[in-house]
């Protein structure tokens, strides 16, 4: 591997999903990010885990419109005990990847770390930090959020959101560590989310994530999303009427699709700055929202959406129940 990708495979293997001898890891990778999967393959290898490898453009055309059945019979076959989705994402692509979701962590109850978006800089910044750090910052907030029946959330670009929580949807610690069969998380780690019952307000974004951060980075204008009654009824970007269509396409492409389905708080502390990928940027302290499905298998929601996409309001003031436990980024508890 790549010397400077080996303290980051070496979190991902070892202290995220605790491979050791025994284990039969199968990793499914893009061939735009071999280099990525082969640190963690070898990573596998150096704990002595049985190891297959797929290159999901050998087996499907990309944008991928489907997850292949005979890709889930060859994976069923293999039985593996721990999984890496190790690529990044093209418009479409959640048809590929929530069915293999579904299948290694509901079926045959894996440990996985899913690596969407990941990149080089990625590898050296979010997945090499100090990940017991971030297991002990995230466990503090989630013992806060989980508790919430309000947050308020305001940043210095005008998001300004109210935030109601029902107490039978969970809260999920995406805390780095998913020692767990049927355990899974997005690596790099750190946040915490729910299903949001309510959300209100204005929601400045300066990020999207699916394809979105791929095709544009950091926007060079903010996206404004006017949200009434958890759903958006407006998208704003002065000057830049595509992007507008397009993020109203993505809103539209479903009745579920505009609809608030999560709610998370970032926890890793240990990133400095945003850098215009959302795997990483989505656990920089802030708050981000997702729209569409929201992981009702976890958070216990009662709906679900073919779509995903997660808006980023960075460096937040939050306020839990009258409680400010961050202040433009920066925690207070």
């Amino acid at each position: 591997m790549l010397p400077e990708y080996a303290p980051g495979a070496r979190n991902a293997v070892r202290t995220c999903l605790n491979v050791r001898q025994g284990d039969r890891v199968i990793v499914i990778e893009t061939r735009a990010r071999q280099d990525i999967a082969e640190a963690i393959a070898e990573e596998v290898a150096a704990v002595g885990a049985d190891l297959t490898r797929v290159v999901m453009d050998d087996v499907v055309e990309r944008p991928a419109p489907e997850f292949p059945r005979v890709l889930a019979e060859n994976i069923r076959k293999y039985r593996p005990t721990v999984s890496y989705y190790v690529g990044e994402g093209l418009p479409g692509e959640l048809a590929f990847r929530q069915p293999m979701l579904k299948l290694l962590t509901d079926e045959l109850r894996c440990r996985h770390g899913h690596m969407i978006g990941i990149q080089p800089r990625v590898m050296v910044q979010g997945m090499a930090a100090d990940y017991e750090q971030i297991y002990r910052v995230t466990r503090k907030v989630y013992e806060v959020a989980r508790q919430a029946e309000r947050i308020e959330v305001t940043t210095a670009l005008g998001t300004e959101l109210t935030a109601t929580f029902r107490k039978d949807w969970k809260w999920i610690p995406s805390d780095g560590r998913y020692w767990e069969q049927g355990q899974w998380g997005n690596l790099p780690e750190g946040e915490t989310f729910t299903a949001p019952f309510r959300l209100e307000g204005l929601l400045v974004g300066e990020e999207m994530g699916d394809h979105f951060d791929g095709k544009y980075g950091l926007f060079e204008t903010p996206v404004r999303l006017r949200i009434r009654d958890s759903r958006v009824v407006g998208v704003e970007m002065p000057g830049h009427p595509e992007i507008v269509r397009e993020i109203e396409a993505y809103f539209g492409q479903h009745p579920e699709s505009n609809r608030a389905g999560e709610f998370a708080i970032g926890t890793n502390i240990g990133l400095t700055e945003v850098i215009g990928n959302f795997l990483q940027d989505e656990k920089f302290p802030g708050v981000h929202v997702a729209f569409g499905d929201p992981y009702g298998q976890e958070t216990g929601a009662d709906w679900e959406a073919p779509s995903h996409v997660d808006v980023l309001a960075s460096h937040a003031d939050v306020v839990v129940d009258g409680r400010k436990i961050m202040e433009a980024g920066r925690f207070l508890i």
